[in-house]
């Protein structure tokens, strides 16, 4: 229990009384210090007791009770008294006598109840000096040995006190409960890193965890483990994690994934982005239930007032082998004068999945479906995105068609976009199409089409990139499979044309109805290296890097790099969010829904910009990591490659039967260009650390 002496009478004026509480001003008066003086400073968190040797311009040289000289500044001094060392009486027994003192000083620790002695005078938020602080610890004559354990017991319990050599200053209750929940939290931290780093070298060592870890601990250390693989310093404890795995010995960067395989918290080949971007793969019960209610209901009747039946009309859908979401179709007719109509018919999927509603602000949270070599993860529930929006064959469909008037020559003389009922006979294939195509008259037709508009493009200045696409994909077995698609087959060209003349058309339209959407627009490359389709591979390639940036926006602009006046995407609107959006506000042209306002849209374009640049990486990556591990299957086998440019200790190449760029280094005696071809040889390859390394010959 603290004891606290009775005060005489306060006799000078800068001493304050507060009831028992004598209080002195915060002025320290420095004795001085000679030789033979003891003193006491902090080291590494720790208070040593010294004896100054010399004093020389406030450089203090030192004795320590470790048997260390130092030298520091007398402000370095965390406590000083009048005790005196004989310093004739020689080294050792100099250092016998401080360490005996420090033995002293830290005995009389025991007697200082610190808790005691804030819960006296925490009411009392002032400073308060050591000799009063002393005092009141040790009432009966107190001396420097006294001075130094209080200093001590406050150093060590820095809870209730403030610290400051020569003063103290009490916490409030308030503070003391939070650096009391701030102890907790340290030495729950401190417990982690110790038994979790033991726990680790047992897993590493391929031992059985130790007795006395629990289910609950191993689930705590395996969540900071992952979180720190996903996200590193962006981790709530990355601090923690990254001391846990150091006493464990290990490089968190290299080897904490494959102690995340062995401990079962990862596949092989899991996809990191997923987690990393926390993407959802699965649709939550309560929208999966709405979709089958929607698909069980089919086309509400009577179908909407004003909706023309396009139904006669001989549809077709050209898409990949493996397409189960068809949301384009085309059709083609001859006029009596000799011309063409043209139709392009897209899912009208604002139809069934109502702006607002819980199926579409999922869709809106995803952005778009993800397609990767392994997984597809869809933008909207199976039973819309495969079944009831999708333009299955023998299927009635409500759709939105842009049906083109085209002259004999294949000009567009006029447009109109209408709300309409479809149903395709034909669903063909990229292959089957090439096959087929100059021996079939509506194919034959719709490329011409697709040419001319093509070279309309052209002639505005479109910037065309032509690089082959590299298509993997795994089989039912796991096995990883790859081939090289050319972009400019006659079937994968009239696709893109004729959805990039449908999307003109549409913006065209929006403008005209003074209705805001997602517009897309373009500036001019930065340099041109080719005209129209005639670049080079290695042309095309470096072209894709002086591309301007596509800009979305509310209203419309030129896009420069497909050669039209304005521009949307509203083609793909089962699979891409804001095809959606683009596909309301033509509804709501044709007086089947109210528009989204001009904010609306602002802050839908705002909303997406990170889920679709997520999208964009998953889809990328994912795409990498499986042609990487397929690459590492053909570690010494030789491959074309083209010079991209030189680089501070090689060269940059594109490995063409891969379109993969990769660095390889420089060889003695031969020097290199950009656009040279040469042969390399496969050297290293690591999916999961995205590396390639190449050599030349």
């Amino acid at each position: 229990m603290l004891k606290i002496r009775p005060w005489g009478s306060v006799t000078d004026p800068g001493i304050q009384r507060h009831g028992s509480l004598t209080l002195y001003p915060a002025v320290v008066i420095v004795p001085g210090m000679e030789c033979g003086n003891i003193v006491e400073y902090i080291d590494r968190q720790k208070i040593l007791c010294a004896v100054i040797l010399e004093v020389k311009n406030r450089r203090l040289r030192l004795l320590t009770e470790n048997n260390r000289e130092v030298k520091l500044s007398a402000s370095r001094l965390l406590h000083r008294d009048h005790a005196r060392l004989d310093l004739s009486q020689g080294r050792d027994r100099m250092v016998d006598a401080l360490k005996q003192l420090s033995d002293r000083r830290k005995a009389l620790i025991r007697q200082v109840d610190v808790h005691d002695l804030w819960d006296v005078l925490n009411t009392e938020q002032v400073w308060i000096d050591l000799e009063t602080m002393t005092e009141f610890c040790f009432p009966d004559n107190p001396s420097g040995d006294h001075e130094s354990a209080v200093i001590r017991a406050l150093f060590d319990d820095r809870l209730y006190f403030k610290f400051n050599p020569d003063r103290f200053f009490p916490h409030s209750a308030e503070q003391v409960e939070r650096l009391q929940a701030q102890q907790r939290e340290q030495a729950r931290r401190d417990r982690l890193v110790e038994h979790g780093s033991q726990w680790l070298k047992q897993v590493l060592a391929g031992n059985q965890p130790a007795a006395g870890v629990n289910a609950a601990e191993i689930q705590e250390y395996v969540r900071l483990l992952k979180s720190y693989y996903l996200f590193g310093k962006e981790s709530r404890e990355h601090v923690l994690t990254r001391t846990l795995l150091a006493r464990a010995g290990l490089d968190a960067t290299a080897d904490l994934f494959p102690v995340l395989v062995r401990l079962k918290v990862f596949e092989e080949d899991e996809n990191i982005d997923l987690l990393r971007y926390e993407i959802p793969v699965q649709f939550p019960e309560h929208i999966l239930a709405g979709a089958r209610q929607l698909a069980a209901a089919g086309i509400r009747e009577p179908i909407d007032e004003g909706r023309v039946d396009l139904t006669q009309l001989s549809l077709m859908t050209i898409d990949g082998q493996s397409t189960l979401d068809f949301d384009d179709a085309l059709s083609i007719e001859s006029m009596a004068d000799g011309g063409y109509r043209l139709g392009i018919h897209i899912a009208d999927v604002g139809y069934f999945v109502r702006k607002g509603d819980a199926i579409d602000e999922q869709a809106r949270e995803r952005g778009s479906s993800i397609y990767m070599p392994d997984q597809k993860i869809s933008m909207l529930p199976p039973d819309l995105a495969e079944g009831l929006c999708s333009l299955k064959a023998g299927q009635v469909r409500p759709a939105i068609s842009t049906l083109v008037k085209l002259s004999p020559a294949l000009e567009i003389i006029d447009h109109e976009i209408v709300a309409s009922l479809v149903s395709v006979k034909d669903q063909l294939v990229y292959y089957d199409v090439n096959l087929v195509l100059d021996q079939n008259p509506d194919l034959a037709i719709l490329h011409k089409i697709a040419e001319k508009f093509r070279r309309q493009r052209f002639d505005a200045g479109a910037v065309q990139i032509s690089v082959p696409e590299i298509n993997v994909w795994l089989a039912a077995d796991r096995s990883i499979n790859v081939n090289r698609v050319s972009r400019e087959s006659p079937a994968r060209m009239l696709i893109a044309e004729l959805m990039i003349l449908a999307n003109w058309l549409m913006a065209k339209f929006l403008v005209d109805k003074a209705i805001p959407a997602i517009f897309r627009t373009q500036p001019p490359p930065r340099e041109r290296l080719y005209r129209n389709d005639e670049g080079s591979l290695f042309q095309n390639w470096m072209q894709r890097r002086l591309l301007s940036r596509f800009v979305l926006d509310n209203r419309p602009g030129k896009h420069s790099g497909l050669g039209v006046d304005a521009y949307v995407t509203a083609t793909s609107p089962i699979r891409k969010y804001f095809d959606l959006v683009t596909q309301r506000q033509i509804r709501a042209a044709l007086g089947l829904e109210q528009p989204y306002s001009m904010e609306d849209i602002d802050q839908i374009i705002q909303s997406l910009e990170q889920p679709m640049g997520n999208v964009a990486r998953v889809q990328y990556g994912r795409h990498r990591y499986w042609l990487l591990k397929y690459l590492e299957g053909c570690v010494g086998t030789r491959e074309e490659a083209i010079v991209l440019g030189k680089r501070r200790n090689g060269y940059q190449v594109l490995l063409t039967g891969y379109m993969i760029e990769c660095d390889m280094p420089s060889t003695a005696g031969l020097t290199l260009k950009p656009e040279d071809l040469i042969r390399v040889t496969i050297q290293k390859v690591s999916a999961r650390n995205d590396q390639v390394l190449v050599f030349i010959g």
